[in-house]
């Protein structure tokens, strides 16, 4: 009720002041105020109510009472008589006595402040609206998350077969690290992938690479601690740094030139501050695989300013076209590199959560830091064993997943025809994706008259009924993109883009 409240009031009061969402955050930034397109989309929508700080911005802003904001009341007796002060809109209005009642001011609990920038918008606000409609019967076409298992693509037979023979022996916890088994199937991976200096002391299975990226940062950062992550990003990399009290420093991917890292705009963030380069590669959300040379270029300038890798390969068995994924961690033997990847994707098992990390290189520079990646893996007792019984079953033998990134599979082809049809409507282009089942399109803003892209993907799924993540989403500077996921059969494919090239007929922001 205090969310709808909240809201009601804050789009009442933007209304007469003739404000938009973007006039209070260009207001923030000028007032030196931490607050980010997502959150103030979800107080508008009634999605969350800010911190008090923040909602006395609001308020100032606004020019209004933050105790009306908030829908408070305040009481304050005399005394000679009891008398209710009722504050709407900054102005101080008497009640009579047989309206004052007694009332106890209940306790409230908040977020914490460490998450007032920290977002994660491939579940966030229009997904959150998605589910809404969903909620009241109407059906959603979803290009909006990788998640293999809905779109009709199965786990390997054999994986299933081994998961059902071994559960009985999966009751009790494991090693912290993970099952011996499990690590050994993933340290002869790491061995195929050329990747020097890695012992079975040296892989860490987790509940998904996910739960793995929270945990090295957190080892890792203090405040104020600084790390390059590309632009566009999987999310998760920003808003883990953040969390850890750290601070994301982006570097541009450029879209001319494949999407692949500008090295020089990375050499232009590090500062003293700065620990380690984040890179992602096959990349989320562009699809883009990067050559040796590129690699070789930031191997170098993490030599030159001594900093740690870390590597997310979890594509890395999902590339077309005949290329081949080089892990960095093989073209870096004496920098401390930390390599993560997992079956989410390759083996269609996303609901499994099973993920590693591989330690690799120069551990004797990070001897501090691993403890610290011990500590933080033994508090949280181990990862789910029934999903790492299957791993050695998984890397070994017959990859079903080749099956599919070939001319005729289901992924190849879905990639050709995303990719063509994209492309085919007027003021929409895109860099053909080489791995992973992501294409990050760019949309002519000037055409469209686009200034809020989260706005783009609301307006196209509340009349299109297709929910795809806005550009921002993906830590993107411009309103200028969006990802679409390419896991549906052409046939649904078909039937999103129809869709999307009709609404962009009319489409216009004013």
């Amino acid at each position: 009720m205090a969310r709808e409240q909240f809201a009601d009031r804050l789009c009442q009061s933007m209304k007469k002041q003739g404000l938009k969402q973007v006039d209070v955050l260009n207001a923030a930034k000028q007032a030196g105020i931490k607050l980010a397109k997502g959150q103030m989309s979800q107080y508008v929508s009634g999605k969350a109510v800010p911190r008090e700080n923040i909602g006395t911005f609001l308020a100032e802003v606004l020019q209004v009472s933050s105790d009306w904001l908030y829908g408070r009341e305040i009481t304050k007796e005399s005394s000679d008589t009891k008398t209710s002060i009722n504050v709407v809109a900054g102005k101080e209005q008497p009640e009579s006595d047989d309206q004052v009642e007694d009332k106890e001011v209940m306790r409230e609990f908040k977020k914490s402040t460490k998450l007032d920038n920290v977002l994660y918008d491939v579940r966030g606000p229009v997904v959150e609206e998605a589910a809404r409609m969903e909620a009241n019967g109407t059906h959603v076409l979803k290009l909006n998350i990788g998640n293999p298992a809905p779109f009709g693509f199965r786990t390997p037979d054999e994986v299933v077969y081994d998961i059902q023979r071994q559960i009985t022996e999966c009751e009790g916890y494991s090693a912290s690290k993970g099952l011996f088994s499990a690590r050994k199937a993933i340290m002869q991976y790491a061995q195929l992938k050329h990747i020097p200096n890695v012992t079975i002391d040296d892989i860490y299975t987790g509940n998904g690479v996910s739960e793995l990226i929270n945990l090295s940062m957190s080892a890792l950062l203090d405040n104020g601690d600084e790390v390059l992550v590309p632009s566009p990003d999987y999310p998760l990399w920003t808003a883990c740094v953040t969390l850890a009290g750290g601070k994301a420093v982006h570097y541009v991917c450029d879209e001319q030139s494949e999407w692949y890292p500008d090295i020089e705009d990375m050499k232009r963030k590090i500062t003293d501050k700065t620990k380690a380069i984040v890179i992602i590669n096959p990349n989320n959300p562009t699809g883009a695989l990067y050559p040796k040379e590129i690699l070789e270029q930031i191997v170098q300038v993490a030599r030159e300013h001594q900093l740690i890798l870390f590597s997310d390969e979890i594509y890395d068995r999902l590339v077309m076209d005949g290329e081949e994924h080089i892990s960095i961690a093989s073209l870096a033997p004496d920098l401390f590199c930390v390599t993560y990847s997992g079956l989410s994707k390759s083996h269609m098992i996303a609901g499994f959560r099973i993920g590693w990390m591989v330690l690799s290189g120069n551990k004797r520079i990070a001897k501090d830091y691993i403890e610290g990646l011990n500590m933080l893996s033994n508090m949280r007792i181990c990862s789910n064993v029934p999903a790492q019984s299957i791993v050695q079953t998984a890397l070994g033998g017959h990859q079903s997943v080749e099956s599919y990134i070939v001319p005729g599979g289901r992924v190849y082809e879905q990639r050709e025809y995303i990719y063509k049809a994209l492309n085919d409507i007027p003021g929409i282009s895109a860099v053909k994706p080489k791995a992973a089942f992501y294409i990050f399109p760019k949309i002519d803003t000037k055409k469209y008259n686009i200034l809020d892209d989260e706005r783009f993907a609301l307006d196209l799924l509340r009349e299109k009924k297709v929910l795809i993540v806005h550009g921002r989403g993906f830590n993107w500077g411009e309103p200028d993109h969006f990802r679409v996921v390419y896991l549906p059969r052409i046939e649904v494919l078909e039937d999103a883009v129809g869709k999307i090239s009709d609404f962009l007929t009319t489409y216009r922001q004013f």
